[in-house]
């Protein structure tokens, strides 16, 4: 198996970057006008004037705490957001204001997740709790019962409902446990059925992605990556529940890489490899790894050459995202980085430096690159000339996640913010 590179010796200097751009006219944050000073992170006064700045095009207001997760609908124009009031509201995503459209309770903590499976009969949401329902979709999502409500862990982490297999979804827990299920059935009626349970990793399994997506139905297959903190990263096979293989860190030349997220590359940029995946840790080491070579470690390198004030934690790589059209693969730094990597020659092509945390990277269709950060905003770049494009604001706390939405020939972005509103936009073409 191929082993590639060194975080001691592989470290990305300031001199190797081809392009850095300093979000805010190049200020530094601790010279900025005091625009954003509430977001800065370090001490501020208790009386502050905040920045008021809103070019959202309408808000949905009815969460009483944080939130933390936005969902929308496959064929619908519903939203489902969820957050630490322990509810998901819905509510229409077309309207001006929204109208609210009903609330799922049941959830006994924090909502962390919260997805639609791909042909919208059913929303899956997760709580901090342990707690797992499941919704099914009664009058063409004009009413959501619950059909479904499973425990079996203490906390969940992270929840995902896999794209083209409908009504299978996986989840991981503080435990380390890994649970996969599949939904039977419509309506009312419908039934879960556990398909495996694993537990193979020693520490909190962070984070999971179903892979080989595209040949999933054709093939019959369900395969599922997670990974850990305890530096492992493992394959399986969802029907049987058998390991396909674990990486561990004798493969990763020793390192210990507390991994922490995980993104699966676009077939469009793999000649239709499904199984290449990118993995993040907390201490800022990228590993790209194919899954279908079991689990050989293509490149494996630290992401950033942290500054004399800078903390290990701020060279976490809190999200990762690949373009579709572009050999382009974008990293999200708790630091404020976001790292474009040229993906053919494994150099970063360009580094934006955010005045505070990265929470989400996504690319669009059109390969723009979406950025949400603690500071309240989402920035909009063009990935190939790294020209900012626009900036969302109206958030006066962090967003804390985002979705964006094509129907109807309106592209919407719809935001989930920390001091407990959602935001949407409207995103120019």
């Amino acid at each position: 198996m191929e082993r590639e590179g060194s975080p001691e010796d592989e470290f990305i200097g300031n001199d190797e970057v081809d392009q850095v751009i300093e979000v805010e006219g190049g200020e530094p944050i601790e010279e900025d006008d005091g625009m954003d000073e509430a977001m800065e992170g370090g001490e501020v006064e208790e009386t502050i004037e905040v920045d008021l700045s809103n070019n959202s095009r309408t808000y949905f207001d009815k969460h009483t705490d944080s939130v933390f997760v936005v969902a929308h609908h496959p064929s619908l124009p519903l939203v489902a957001s969820g957050g630490a009031d322990n509810v998901i509201h819905l509510w229409t995503s077309h309207s001006q204001p929204p109208k609210f459209a009903g609330t799922l309770s049941g959830h006994t903590e924090s909502v962390i997740a919260a997805h639609f499976t791909p042909d919208g009969k059913f929303l899956v949401s997760a709580d901090m709790t342990g707690k797992l329902l499941v919704h099914a979709s009664v009058k063409g999502g004009a009413q959501w019962k619950l059909v479904s409500e499973l425990q079996e862990v203490e906390e969940i982490i992270w929840l995902k409902v896999h794209p083209k297999v409908s009504g299978a979804f996986a989840l991981g827990a503080t435990d380390g446990s890994v649970w996969c299920y599949q939904i039977n059935g419509e309506g009312a009626s419908a039934t879960v059925e556990q398909l495996m349970s694993g537990f193979s990793h020693q520490s909190e399994c962070t984070m999971g992605e179903f892979i080989n997506i595209e040949k999933s139905e054709e093939l019959g297959t369900l395969d599922l990556v997670t990974c850990s903190l305890d530096s492992s990263i493992v394959s399986w096979n969802c029907y049987t529940g058998q390991v396909n293989f674990k990486i561990a860190q004798p493969e990763l030349k020793g390192m210990e890489c507390p991994w922490i997220s995980l993104s699966v590359a676009p077939v469009e940029m793999t000649k239709g490899n499904g199984g290449i995946l990118a993995c993040g840790s907390n201490n800022g080491v990228i590993a790209i790894i194919n899954c279908n070579n079991n689990g050989a470690v293509l490149h494996l390198s630290g992401v950033i050459e942290l500054k004399p004030d800078q903390e290990e934690l701020d060279s976490s790589i809190e999200s990762i995202a690949w373009a579709k059209g572009f050999p382009l693969m974008a990293l999200g730094l708790v630091g404020g980085e976001v790292l474009l990597y040229d993906t053919n020659m494994w150099r970063v092509r360009r580094k934006f430096v955010l005045e505070d945390s990265v929470t989400k990277i996504v690319f669009d269709s059109r390969d723009n690159l979406f950025v949400s950060c603690i500071n309240g905003k989402v920035y909009e770049y063009d990935s190939r000339t790294g020209q900012e494009k626009f900036t969302f604001l109206g958030h006066n706390m962090g967003v804390l996640d985002f979705i964006i939405t094509e129907m109807g020939g309106d592209k919407r972005l719809i935001t989930a913010g920390d001091e407990g509103v959602s935001l949407v936009f409207d995103v120019q073409a």
